[in-house]
């Protein structure tokens, strides 16, 4: 194993350490949770849904708690957890999977920004317009001259960002709360007419790559550990964040089901968390959640491109990257981890101008991507418990971390499952991109590329962006018919099942025009 990185002075607080989490996971996914899930489900469905990926991504809340306590000599271990379990090859592939993901989600930050202000300035059109990117671009690089001044100071700036996004939501949550109707609560219930337990199965594994996009963030805490001034504070904001989102975006979701009918909550145009409440105060509603989302979706960009640097940059510590990621300016900076990061983000968005529909391939592809480094931290932890390390004197935990590790294993092989053979083929062609940056560090350190095993799961992988790619090519492939990919499909043959009945006039959104 690669030496133990050297650990800079901590002096990222508890609040801190707890708005970086919250500001990872509250970004942009959260405005349209009620019409992303109106779309593919009902009240029941939904409910089951958040319990399900509340009680899988707490038991990942925990296993980042646990293994934080246990392995505190570990830093970024949303990848590191990968690597000490498994070896160097699947620990490469984990941190390359999560920072590709992260910078996918960063495009879509700026796309949908500029989305949201087209129904004032026209011309940013669905956001991908050629002037919507290259202000866009501006800004790219206007947040990596700010990150380059410091991590602390970065880090201080998200923490007043966190505040300031989250006001606009809780006012949704009182607003909402107070013109609750039950009838039409009760009426969303089933979702359909003659519901069958398939059927409620089939809604609530639609959902499944939504709370997996909206949740992505909650080992925020984890990655920037080495700056932690108290070890433990790392798993304690863990939690304490996990559980504060996960109380505000179900809040959001269930209650907006008691706004409107079903059939206009899967219609209303994003970010439709303005739209429900448009629809109680009028369209100044729509304005202050519109202005919200944008504070909220810069803030995440700041803590994701944040993020991003940290990952590349221990990777290369850790001899899983190329050395020169390992360069720090004098701020002590990952500055050129950084740079990498920008200027992947960079020429994503620009790919954007060509596509159509980019902003979907987007969403699936972030939120899939993420999984195996959430897998294979649980499965880590699972080992630590079945081969019994760091048990040797504290036993009486031993039965509750087995339990808590082996849940969320299972939750990552769930949503795998639920991610589908699609999203995965995809991931691969994005996983095998990235090997190349592996063959350049193993060569400088004068190590062996693979071992047995390793080569199996290189096969594995590069096989399957071949499939991928075929796929692609052959029409095989179709994101767009594909029901995990954040209840895409399911959303448009719902919608046109209603107009077809005549069950309803779609909702104008108080956004147009």
């Amino acid at each position: 194993m690669a030496e133990k990185n050297e650990r800079i002075p901590g002096n990222f607080t508890l609040t801190m350490l707890i708005a970086m989490v919250v500001g990872s996971m509250v970004g942009a996914g959260v405005f349209s949770l009620p019409h992303r899930f109106a779309a593919s489900s009902g009240v029941l469905a939904t409910l089951i849904a958040w319990l399900v990926s509340g009680l899988g991504m707490f038991m990942l809340a925990l296993v980042f708690q646990n293994l934080a306590n246990r392995k505190p000599d570990i830093d970024a271990g949303v990848f590191a957890y990968a690597k000490e379990g498994f070896g160097d090859f699947p620990g490469f592939l984990s941190a390359y999977g999560y920072w590709a993901s992260a910078c996918v989600g960063n495009v879509f930050y700026w796309v949908l920004i500029k989305a949201t202000l087209s129904a004032v300035f026209p011309a940013f059109g669905d956001g991908n317009t050629v002037i919507a990117v290259a202000i866009s671009s501006a800004m790219i690089w206007v947040f990596h001259f700010m990150v380059l001044r410091g991590v602390k100071e970065a880090a201080s700036v998200n923490k007043i960002v966190t505040i300031a996004k989250l006001l606009p939501l809780l006012f949704f949550v009182v607003v909402v709360m107070f013109a609750f109707q039950l009838d039409v609560f009760k009426a969303n219930f089933w979702g359909t007419e003659n519901v069958t337990a398939g059927d409620i199965y089939q809604q609530v594994k639609a959902t499944m790559m939504v709370t997996v996009f909206v949740f992505i963030g909650i080992e925020g805490a984890s990655v920037y550990s080495r700056y932690a001034k108290n070890r433990r504070d790392v798993g304690r904001a863990t939690v304490i964040g996990f559980l504060g989102v996960l109380a505000l975006f179900a809040s959001i979701t269930m209650l907006s089901y008691g706004i409107l009918p079903r059939a206009e909550l899967a219609a209303l145009s994003d970010p439709s968390v303005g739209s429900v409440l448009a629809s109680v105060v009028g369209d100044w509603g729509a304005l202050l959640v519109g202005a919200g989302l944008i504070v909220s979706v810069l803030g995440a960009y700041l803590a994701w491109t944040l993020m991003c640097a940290e990952v590349l940059f221990l990777a290369a510590k850790n001899q899983d990257m190329p050395k020169f990621l390992a360069k720090e300016n004098t701020n002590n900076v990952p500055s050129n981890a950084l740079l990498l990061t920008s200027a992947m983000i960079q020429t994503i968005l620009i790919i954007t101008i060509f596509s159509d529909d980019a902003l979907t391939l987007a969403l699936t592809l972030a939120a899939a991507l993420s999984l195996i480094p959430y897998l294979l931290s649980g499965a880590y932890a699972l080992k630590l418990t079945l081969t019994k390390e760091t048990y040797e004197v504290d036993k009486a935990t031993l039965k509750n971390d087995l339990i808590v590790a082996s849940l969320a294993t299972l939750y990552g092989i769930f949503l795998i499952y639920a991610a589908g053979s699609k999203l995965l083929l995809l991931s691969c062609i994005i996983y095998a991109s990235g090997i190349v940056l592996y063959v350049v560090a193993r060569k400088e350190q004068k190590l062996k590329l693979f071992n047995n095993r390793e080569k199996g799961l290189f096969v594995v992988v590069v096989a399957g962006a071949i499939a991928g790619i075929i796929s692609l090519f052959s029409g095989t492939i179709d994101y767009k018919d594909d029901d995990s990919a954040i209840g895409i499909s399911t959303e448009i043959d719902y919608i046109k099942q209603i107009e077809e009945d005549n069950m309803y006039k779609p909702k104008r959104s108080p956004y147009e025009n």
